[in-house]
């Protein structure tokens, strides 16, 4: 459903920004250090600097990212629950788990983002960017989605054990490229909710959610060493001098 809500003076918006400390496929992943900062310093600026948020917190299981985080001047007000911080939990429980600590009868905050430390090319526009389009929208759920590149996602190919490849849209595999509509891929960058969708879905991905476009630079996400490097080579490039910022 769609409804009214609370905006501008009478909002009041909570960041939460999941950073658990293990991380298989790239150990060390949130206090790693990218053009000398930590990975996670760069999503606590990015909610800083948009000056949306009544409270930016960030939920760990680490000592170690809890202090880089109240460093660069987030909260941590506790740590998270160990069952909390394995590989097979959804990260929306992990923000639900933060909400309902801070606000267990719903009277705090209005509306909630989720900001994945491992997407550090967002910034403080970005974020207030996709607020404005959440509230232009209406929308209970958010998330931001960049557009698939070079590589037509409609001509995918599957490729069985003998080398067999089979189209995952067959219909699609012979259409010139630009007739075919364009697809989106999910990013960690921000993602929005209202606080009663999350407490009584548990999950952003409603079938009422909408997307909200951010630019494929901004939205890397960091989850491999190929991720690391391709972040290291934008913010040479794309962002020289850093990810700038608008406040």
């Amino acid at each position: 459903m769609m409804g009214a809500r609370p905006t501008g003076a009478g909002a009041t918006l909570l960041a939460v920004i999941p950073a658990r400390g293990g991380s298989k496929r790239l150990p060390g992943k949130n206090v790693k250090l990218l053009d000398g900062r930590p990975v996670l310093a760069y999503t606590v600026q990015a909610a800083r600097e948009s000056g949306l948020f009544t409270r930016i917190v960030v939920s760990t299981d680490s000592e170690e990212i809890a202090e880089v985080a109240v460093r660069e001047g987030a909260d941590v007000p506790f740590l998270r629950a160990p069952e909390l911080a394995t590989d097979d939990v959804p990260v929306s429980s992990v923000t639900i788990d933060a909400l309902e600590r801070l606000d267990p009868v719903g009277q705090l905050y209005s509306e909630v983002a989720q900001l994945m430390p491992n997407c550090p090319l967002r910034d403080a526009q970005d974020v207030r960017a996709s607020y404005a389009q959440f509230l232009e929208s209406a929308a209970i759920a958010q998330i931001s989605v960049t557009r698939f590149g070079w590589q037509n996602p409609w001509w995918a190919l599957c490729r069985g054990p003998q080398m067999e490849l089979e189209p995952l849209f067959p219909d699609r595999i012979t259409a010139p490229s630009q007739s075919l509509p364009a697809l989106f891929c999910p990013t960690g960058a921000v993602w929005w909710a209202r606080h009663t969708l999350l407490r009584r879905a548990r999950t952003f991905h409603v079938p009422e959610r909408t997307g909200w476009e951010i630019a494929w630079e901004h939205g890397v996400d960091i989850d491999t060493e190929d991720d690391w490097r391709m972040a290291e080579a934008l913010r040479r490039s794309v962002m020289p001098g850093g990810v700038p910022s608008e406040s």
